[in-house]
């Protein structure tokens, strides 16, 4: 890669829950004109866009950006599962970095429909067959429960039996999503919530309540990647940089039987590993991060993955209060995927949009004080993990 990428712009709409959503192409514009504003270019300045989401039919996409502009620019359409918008930026951040364009446009959107989400395609065979054989072993026949809940409350059963580790627990982290998403006009559920709240809302499976599991939301975001030079020939500003990125997909250590692995254990540490040695930063060095929390249990075993504390010692990061303001690394200022919502081929650039923010200094009462790098996890499963360090040039 000869040229670093920059983040010149970025937007996103408000997320919303299915019954009071606009349109998926409605929300794209909103969250492409928005990221061009914010950049200060207009469409026909793009070179190459790329286009996330999961649930739609073929070029949709296209159908999104036409309502921007037909510049005749090239449109792929991306779906990596849950990691669909981190796909999209990755696919423009190595556009550019490797010099094959100055310009590209990476934005992401999803209309969800309501309850758990389900396979479309029932004439092929699935993708998770092998994630079902490996589940139905450790667990047996759940029986009617969505696998997506089945996958990560067994993940989470298991770290509990592992390390001793009371369930209770992961409520503590729907308490704190919800604490920060208050201050997010963005995130779709605001009200605080307590412990006990969380724990007297029905059971999903495991240690699983519903107010731990992420709901179905129709959102978009969108980020502008440019070069350097591009940036300087246009007075763009060009004061936030993808310092490092990878993306992983499993490997057969994710179906060895392990719960925990199964749901992207090994694949988000290999990432971040890599991350860290390519930016030549340590865990150490993060103090703001935005993970993929799905699920409570997601959020807690990620903590590890990435190495933000020792493994076995979530429980103790958590009640240090270690994941919030004031402890080692704000975890999930925007809210996370819990209270700001998870409209899946959105929420990697949601992400991206939220660390771009807290480098600038403009995430408000959100903002973490005093940091020069942040962190991007983001999962799929099927599976591919993502993982971004942004930084703050100087």
């Amino acid at each position: 890669m000869s040229q670093r990428a920059v983040v010149a712009g970025v937007g996103m709409v408000p997320f919303a829950t299915p019954s009071r959503s606009e349109t998926y192409d409605v929300l794209a514009e909103g969250a492409v004109r928005a990221a061009l504003g914010d950049a200060g270019i207009t469409l026909d300045q793009v070179r190459q866009a790329y286009a996330g989401y999961v649930y739609g039919d073929s070029t949709c996409g296209q159908n999104g950006l036409y309502r921007v502009g037909m510049t005749g620019v090239p449109v792929i359409n991306v779906n990596n599962n849950c990691s669909t918008g981190s796909s999209a930026l990755y696919l423009a951040r190595q556009a550019v970095a490797s010099g094959a364009v100055d310009c590209a446009l990476a934005f992401g959107f999803e209309q969800m429909q309501r309850g758990a989400l389900r396979a479309h395609w029932e004439d092929r065979p699935s993708a998770f067959t092998r994630f079902e054989e490996v589940s139905t072993a450790a667990d047996g026949d759940a029986g009617a429960v969505p696998m997506a809940p089945r996958y990560f409350g067994g993940a989470g059963a298991a770290y509990c039996e592992r390390h001793g580790m009371d369930p209770k627990v992961f409520a503590q982290i729907a308490v704190k999503a919800r604490k920060h998403a208050a201050n997010n006009p963005y995130a779709v559920f605001t009200d605080p919530v307590t412990v006990e709240d969380v724990l007297d809302s029905p059971r999903i499976y495991g240690p699983l309540t519903r107010l731990q599991c992420c709901p179905p939301t129709c959102g978009s975001a969108a980020a502008v990647v440019v070069s350097e030079e591009f940036a300087r020939k246009h007075g763009l500003r060009a004061d936030v940089a993808i310092a490092a990125q990878e993306l992983t997909t499993d490997t057969p250590e994710s179906f060895d039987g392990d719960l925990i692995n199964l749901v992207g254990y090994e694949m988000t540490r290999a990432a971040a590993r890599r991350v860290y040695e390519s930016a030549g930063v340590s865990p150490e060095d993060i103090r703001v991060v935005e993970l993929h929390d799905c699920f409570t249990v997601n959020e807690l075993l990620c903590y590890e993955a990435l190495e933000l504390t020792p493994e076995g010692t979530s429980e103790k990061f958590i009640t240090d209060g270690d994941n919030t303001y004031g402890g080692r690394v704000v975890t999930n200022p925007s809210g996370g995927l819990l209270s700001k919502g998870h409209p899946l081929g959105a929420t990697g650039l949601a992400q991206c949009a939220e660390l771009v923010w807290q480098l600038r200094g403009e995430a408000g009462p959100r903002q973490v004080e005093d940091i020069n790098v942040a962190l991007q996890h983001n999962i799929g499963l099927g599976g591919a993990a993502v993982v971004t360090l942004y930084e703050k040039v100087r």
